[in-house]
């Protein structure tokens, strides 16, 4: 299981139910202790949805500020790993929406489903040209796919969580991640053949 789907503890540290109480009274550390333990989480969650950059780093912060001017509703009825996850997934997908607006105002040539308005021209290919690879494949599909593939591959929740984080049925977390996996391996496969 994720340890960031779970009720986690740091080594000595207070369980999330304690921080979270104690944080909606107005302590400080309460809450940057939840941000440094669900960081690595979201950060994986926006950067899996948008690439690095500007974008991801903003979303990830929204996530933060967000979830601080919910405390009050948070009533735990999930963990705290699932509720920022959830936030950051429709962060994520209102900025992809909002990019694909923009995309396709200015380049109408490129069809939507190729499109990649995340990426520069002048992205270089390093070492990593694997993952890099990987990483276009990824972001090429379609947001509702993309979103199952990096909850349930890049970030290794199970397939209760990924439905419980995106609010959806464990039967369309499966239809999707089988259709996405599909969709990857025809890209990929693509690729190696430009080489």
């Amino acid at each position: 299981m994720n340890r960031g789907m779970t009720e986690t503890q740091g080594p000595g540290g207070p369980p999330d139910d304690e921080l979270v109480r104690r944080a909606r009274s107005g302590d400080q550390a309460a809450f940057r202790a939840l941000v440094e333990r669900y960081e690595p989480l979201v950060a994986g969650t926006v950067i899996g949805m948008l690439g690095r950059g500007p974008d991801a780093e903003e979303v990830g912060q929204e996530t933060f500020v967000r979830f601080w001017k919910a405390l009050d509703r948070f009533r735990g009825d999930s963990s705290v790993g699932t509720y920022l996850t959830r936030i950051a997934m429709n962060g994520s997908l209102n900025r992809l929406r909002s990019r694909s607006r923009w995309f396709r105002r200015f380049s109408s040539d490129v069809p939507d489903d190729l499109a990649d308005p995340g990426s520069r021209p002048d992205e270089v290919v390093g070492a990593a040209e694997l993952r890099d690879r990987l990483d276009r494949a990824v972001r090429s599909l379609a947001p509702d796919y993309r979103s199952v593939v990096v909850l349930r591959l890049v970030q290794g929740l199970s397939t209760r969580e990924t439905a419980e984080a995106l609010s959806i049925p464990v039967g369309t977390v499966l239809s999707r991640l089988s259709r996405a996996q599909d969709r990857l391996r025809s890209i990929l496969g693509a690729l190696a053949l430009e080489d």
